[in-house]
Formats: C-alpha cells, structure tokens, sequence
C-alpha cells in the first residue's frame, strides 16, 4: 500500500511539472462492505463478529486531468484494511490426546476457540469526472464513474471448526452420545490479489480559497474477487469474494 501511495504521489508531481492543467485530492473517508459472499457470511454465522466490525476508515489520493472546463479524467486508488479477532458464539475447544475437539458452549471448554478474519482492499480507479456548472460558485456538484483493478488479500489465521470431520463422545454424566468436531489450526490466504470491477459517485465541492475546495463524496463499488482454483489454493471451494461496497469521504481539491 505504501509503495503505491509514493508511486501516485511521485506521478503527481511529474505531471504538474509537465504543466498539464490539473487537480489533486487528498481524501479521507469510510468504507461500508456488503459482504454478500458465503465466506463473509459463514465468518458472521459462527463468530462473534459482524458486518458492523468491518466498517473502517479509508485514505486516498487521486490526479485529475481537465479535458474541458466541465469533463476530466480522474486517476485515483484508496486503501481499506481490517483486521479482527472472532471468537466461536456457540462452541468451546476441548483437548484430548489425539488433537482437539470442538463442542457446545454447555460444556466447560479447556480453550476458547478463534482465528483472525482479515480483508484488505486497494482499488487503482479510472474514472470519468463531470462538473455540471464548471468550476465556479459557492458550491459545485460533480458526478462521475468508471473502472478498476482492485488489489485485495483475505486471511484466515488461528484455530477454525470443521463440521464435515467429527467423532463421538460419551457424556460422562449423563451417557449420551456428543459429537466432537475436528478444531484445525489453520493459516489460509489469498495474497495480492487483481479483481477488475465498476465505481460510480457523485458530491459537493465548496470552494474555500483560490483554486482550493473542500469536497465531500459518496462513491459505490461494484466488485468480486475470484479465488484461486488450483488443487492446493486456499478457499478454493467458495464462491467469489464479494469485495463490494459504498464509501463516504470528504477531502481537499487544488486544480492548478
């Protein structure tokens, strides 16, 4: 992420130094995942978790390139990244000689059972810019959309439950028959990841100096990721990673 912000930053001022008419922002912002993948859906199901935990703050740059006084081109990437620690809701971890076992919170646990869920997304956008009224007023509104490649990385790392290998167990007090299931240490991933998908948002810029505005933007992505499908990749029997979502950011605009 760094060595993509510095390369942006480095590209920035290489085109102002060529003199093109142009516009940079600095933006801050905040990132609402739809996570209608079953990944993110069985992460939310069995862990204490939720989708509101993966709400996050963002950080962007963009370069903007004036075609006319009311149409330019916009280049720009954010990054989103978070990371938590999600414990079981309705199992705990039990040890035996021959590994461990996972079985309802009635029982009295020798562990608590938890991995870390972490996603990162770092969208490269092209977009289309149009400012209605030009770049003139008390207040511009501007709408625009386009096209990226979006860089992105989910892992999963600590101790996961797996319901399609258990064993039984007898209840010592009371005789019944309890299932085990098998609890995996487990360190998956899908690193670096390109997903090529579609972005469109609209706002108001406020002008505040000369050639200076304050600008506030809501922007909705449209995005899935492809897991790998090799034998040996990771999550390779689930369905694209949903890396979708709606973001909320205000910023600083200088178009010289």
């Amino acid at each position: 992420m760094k060595k993509s912000l510095i390369l942006l930053i480095a590209s920035i001022f290489l085109f102002t130094n060529l003199g093109f008419s142009n516009a940079v922002s600095f933006k801050i912002g905040y990132f609402f995942p739809k996570a209608k993948s079953d990944l993110w859906q069985i992460e939310f199901e069995n862990m204490n978790f939720t989708l509101s935990n993966y709400q996050n703050s963002t950080f962007g740059f963009s370069y903007e390139y004036f075609l006319t006084r009311e149409i330019s081109i916009v280049f720009g990437v954010d990054g989103y990244n978070r990371r938590r620690v999600g414990f079981y809701k309705d199992y705990v971890g039990i040890s035996f000689d021959d590994g461990d076992y996972a079985f309802p919170n009635k029982y009295r646990g020798d562990f608590d059972i938890s991995h870390v869920y972490n996603v990162s997304i770092t969208p490269f956008q092209v977009s289309l810019k149009l400012v209605p009224t030009g770049r003139r007023g008390g207040l511009i509104p501007f709408v625009g959309g386009g096209v990226g490649l979006y860089l992105w990385t989910v892992r999963l790392q600590g101790d996961t439950i797996l319901f399609d290998e258990f064993d039984y167990f007898e209840d010592v007090e009371t005789g019944e028959t309890v299932i085990g299931y098998v609890v995996y240490p487990i360190d998956a991933r899908e690193e670096n990841r390109f997903a090529f998908g579609y972005h469109a948002y609209g706002g108001l810029m406020f002008p505040v100096a000369n050639r200076i505005a304050i600008e506030a933007e809501f922007k909705y992505n449209i995005v899935k990721g492809k897991f790998r499908g090799a034998p040996d990749g990771a999550f390779q029997d689930f369905e694209p990673f949903d890396l979708s979502g709606f973001q909320i950011s205000i910023g600083i605009n200088y178009w010289f």
